[in-house]
Formats: C-alpha cells, sequence, structure tokens
C-alpha cells in the first residue's frame, strides 16, 4: 500500500505545477472562434485568439487578445474539411503556406479542399490542432508576448506537439 501511495502522491506533484499555474481566460468575444484554453500571461485576462495580423482582412495570421469585439478573430473549425475558416471574410482558410518561416507560417487564402496545407485535425481529447499531414505537430504560440495597440499579439506557430507546455497548444473551440 505504501508503494501505491507513493506513486500517487508523486505523480500528483508532477501535475500540481500545471494545475496551480493553469487560468481560465474571460473570453468577451462573440461568436465562432478558436482560443487558448489558458490566459498564458494576456495582461487583460482575455485570451489568445487566432486572427488576422493588422486591422481587418489580412493574409497572415497569428495569435492576438481575444477582443471584445472585432471581427478578425472570428475562425471556426469545420470537422468535415479539416478547414480553419474566417467566419468574417467569405471563403478563406488558414493554410500552413509557408513552412521555412518559423514566426509566421500560417496565411488566409481562397479556401481548397483539395490543399492540404488547409487542412487540420482536433483531437478534443487533448485539445490540440495538428497538422493533417503530420498529427505529431501542433499548432501552438510562441512564448515571446508582444505589444499589439492597447491588445498583445504572439506568432502562431507549428512545433513537435511532444515538445510543447499544454497552455501553448491546448485550444477551444467554441461556435
Amino acid at each position: 500500500m505504501k508503494n501505491y501511495t507513493a506513486v500517487i502522491v508523486a505523480a500528483l506533484g508532477l501535475a500540481a505545477p500545471e494545475m496551480l499555474y493553469a487560468e481560465a481566460p474571460n473570453i468577451q468575444t462573440a461568436g465562432p472562434i478558436i482560443h487558448l484554453a489558458d490566459n498564458l500571461g494576456e495582461e487583460a485576462m482575455l485570451g489568445w485568439c487566432i486572427d488576422t495580423e493588422g486591422r481587418g482582412l489580412n493574409d497572415q495570421l497569428h495569435a492576438h487578445s481575444c477582443k471584445p469585439t472585432g471581427d478578425d478573430v472570428l475562425f471556426k473549425f469545420v470537422p468535415d474539411t479539416g478547414s480553419i475558416t474566417s467566419a468574417t471574410y467569405g471563403d478563406v482558410c488558414m493554410t500552413y503556406n509557408a513552412p521555412d518561416n518559423a514566426e509566421n507560417p500560417f496565411g488566409l487564402v481562397a479556401c481548397d479542399e483539395a490543399d492540404p496545407k488547409q487542412s487540420f485535425a482536433y483531437d478534443e481529447a487533448s485539445m490540440e490542432i495538428h497538422l493533417a499531414a503530420d498529427t505529431a505537430q501542433c499548432v501552438a504560440v510562441a512564448p515571446t508576448i508582444d505589444d499589439a495597440g492597447p491588445f498583445q499579439s504572439r506568432d502562431l506557430i507549428v512545433s513537435a506537439c511532444a515538445d510543447l507546455e499544454p497552455a501553448f497548444k491546448q485550444w477551444v473551440i467554441r461556435d
């Protein structure tokens, strides 16, 4: 019995640091969004959403404070096609079009169901968004926070899922 107790205590000790530091964001955005489950240091507690860079429609994506208003953070996941689409700007989808660009590998282009770069897989159990072509790779946010006007931003990146802490790769998909 003592051995089982030691194993349980050790397991809780390893899990406790994540549980102590995990902090849910205070999402105020109306509409479909894809946001990190953890607030991950966003100063206003708004959380991190997939977003177009700059204001309005742009062909580059990053993670941004989930603004209370603003149509450029409205994205939805379409399980049937694996696409991540803008809920605002018509028929445009997230694409992994610049794999050699470590800081900005994702763009926003015309949707094409046949394009494997526009296909993603969401694992509800792990809350990870994977590249459909390589499920060992996760959509994640970079550790560095940048100022973005009154809000904040982070690079939206791809990294080996096994190398990432959960807070950087666990996404909530809200319709």
